[in-house]
């Protein structure tokens, strides 16, 4: 599958931002799907993430009640819905998906990942 992220920009803290995330190939009903940021300096990190079947969900803390997942499987698409952007929030940010086949968890670590998107930049300013 191949993966293309879109969206991101700079924005006031306090602002919000969609970020989308398109794939290509292989059958997307089948991925669980995970959001990443790197921030220069810092491990790559998940941010949120959301199981094949779209009913499990993972945040991580510092995003909690501020960022939501969502995924289109008809359009093929995973989002990134973040409200109330802080300036710890600049980072560029990764899609990535994975072929489960069967599972219904969520994927949290980077490792688990094979298909990643190309990045999207999102700079917040305080």
């Amino acid at each position: 599958v191949q993966l293309q992220a879109s969206g991101g920009g700079l924005v006031q803290a306090g602002g919000s931002l969609r970020l989308s995330c398109a794939a290509s190939g292989g059958t997307f009903s089948r991925y669980a799907l995970g959001w990443f940021r790197q921030a220069p300096g810092k491990e790559r990190e998940c941010v949120a993430a959301i199981s094949r079947g779209g009913g499990s969900l993972y945040y991580a803390d510092s995003v909690k009640n501020r960022f939501t997942i969502s995924r289109d499987n008809a359009k093929k698409t995973v989002y990134l819905q973040m409200n109330a952007l802080k300036s710890e929030d600049t980072a560029v940010y990764y899609c990535a998906a994975e072929d489960v086949i069967l599972s219904r968890g969520v994927l949290s670590l980077a490792r688990e990942y094979d298909s990643w998107g190309q990045g999207t930049q999102v700079t917040v300013s305080s």
